[in-house]
C-alpha cells in the first residue's frame, strides 16, 4: 500500500480519466476523507459535494439513513455503512462513494465493537460493498488508517 498522498493521486487521476463522480459521507473521520482526496489538484473535477454525519440525525437529514436502521443496529454497524454509501451516492448524484462509521476512540467501545472497529461502505457504479475493519492506535491513527485504508480500497473496486 502506497502512502495516502500517492493513493489519492492516484483515485482521482482514474476517476478523472473515467469521467467518474465521488462523494464521501464520514462520521468518525469526520472530514478526513475528503480532505484528503481535495488535496490534490484536480479533484473538483470529480468530487462535487462531500457529507459529514457525524450525528445520526445527521445521517437521517443529509444522506436518507433510516431511523429504523439506527435505532435497529446502531450507527456502527454494517446496517448503517450501507445505506450512508448508498445515501450519499444518491444525494450527491455521484458514481462512487465512500461511506464510513467506527469507533475512534478513545471512549465508547464495546465487546463486539471495540475502539477502533469501522464499518466501511462503497458504492461503486450501482454496487455497493461493506467492510467491517479493526485499526489499532489512539483517535488520530484510527481515523489516519481508515482514511488511507478506503481511499486505496475504492480504487481496487473500480479495477
Amino acid at each position: 500500500m502506497k502512502n495516502i498522498k500517492d493513493n489519492s493521486e492516484r483515485l482521482i487521476n482514474f476517476l478523472r480519466e473515467k469521467g467518474y463522480t465521488i462523494t464521501t459521507a464520514e462520521s468518525c473521520t469526520g472530514g478526513l476523507i475528503s480532505a484528503t482526496l481535495v488535496n490534490v489538484a484536480g479533484a473538483s473535477y470529480v468530487l462535487n459535494e462531500a457529507y459529514v454525519t457525524y450525528a445520526n440525525s445527521a445521517k437521517e437529514k443529509l444522506i436518507g439513513v433510516r431511523h429504523e436502521t439506527l435505532c435497529e443496529h446502531g450507527a456502527v454497524s454494517e446496517q448503517t455503512a450501507y445505506e450512508m454509501a448508498k445515501g450519499a451516492a444518491k444525494a450527491a448524484s455521484a458514481d462512487c462513494a465512500i461511506a464510513v462509521t467506527g469507533i475512534a476512540g478513545p471512549d465508547g467501545g464495546t465487546e463486539d465493537k471495540p475502539v477502533g472497529t469501522v464499518y466501511a461502505g462503497y458504492y461503486v457504479c450501482g454496487r455497493i460493498v461493506v467492510e467491517r475493519y479493526q485499526f489499532d492506535g489512539d483517535r488520530y491513527e484510527v481515523r489516519q488508517q481508515t482514511a488511507l485504508k478506503t481511499i486505496d480500497r475504492i480504487y481496487e473496486l473500480l479495477m
